[in-house]
C-alpha cells in the first residue's frame, strides 16, 4: 500500500521521511527540545488524516458534478478523561452546496480511507534490519 523512510540527520530531533520522490521533514518544537523544523509528529498524524479528507471529498464532488470551489478542513485533537484521542474536523467549501450536499459530504467524510483505519487501529510490529 504504502511505504515510507525515515532517516534521522539531526540536530535533536529534525528528521527526514521519504516516500518515493517526495519528502517531508518532521522535528518537535522548541519547547520538547526539538527545532520547530518540521511538523510534530501528531500534526503529520492529522494531516494524513486531512490529505485523506480533501482528496475524498475532491473526488466525490467531482463524480457527482459539484463545484466545492476552495476547500480546507482544519483538524484540532485534544484528549478525553479518559486519555483518548479526540479529533474533530471542521470542513469549509467556497463552492454553492445546498444542505442536503453537505449533509451527503458528511456521510462520506465519515468512510475516507484514513478515517476508518484510524478508526479501527491498525497491528503495528517492528523487527530489528539483518547486519
Amino acid at each position: 500500500m504504502a511505504q515510507v523512510r525515515i532517516v534521522s540527520d539531526g540536530p535533536n530531533y529534525r528528521h527526514q521521511i521519504h516516500a518515493g520522490a517526495h519528502h517531508v521533514v518532521a522535528d518537535e518544537p522548541a519547547t520538547l527540545g526539538g527545532q520547530g523544523a518540521g511538523m510534530a509528529p501528531f500534526e503529520l498524524y492529522l494531516a494524513a488524516l486531512s490529505a485523506c479528507t480533501a482528496i475524498t471529498l475532491r473526488m466525490y464532488a467531482e463524480k457527482k458534478g459539484w463545484d466545492l470551489g476552495e476547500f480546507r478542513a482544519e483538524l484540532s485533537s485534544s484528549r478525553d478523561a479518559d486519555n483518548r484521542l479526540l479529533v474533530h474536523r471542521v470542513l469549509h467549501a467556497s463552492g454553492a452546496l445546498d444542505d442536503v450536499q453537505w449533509q451527503r459530504l458528511l456521510d462520506v467524510v465519515e468512510r475516507t480511507p484514513v478515517t476508518l483505519v484510524m478508526r479501527e487501529g491498525a497491528v503495528i510490529t517492528s523487527e530489528r534490519a539483518a547486519g
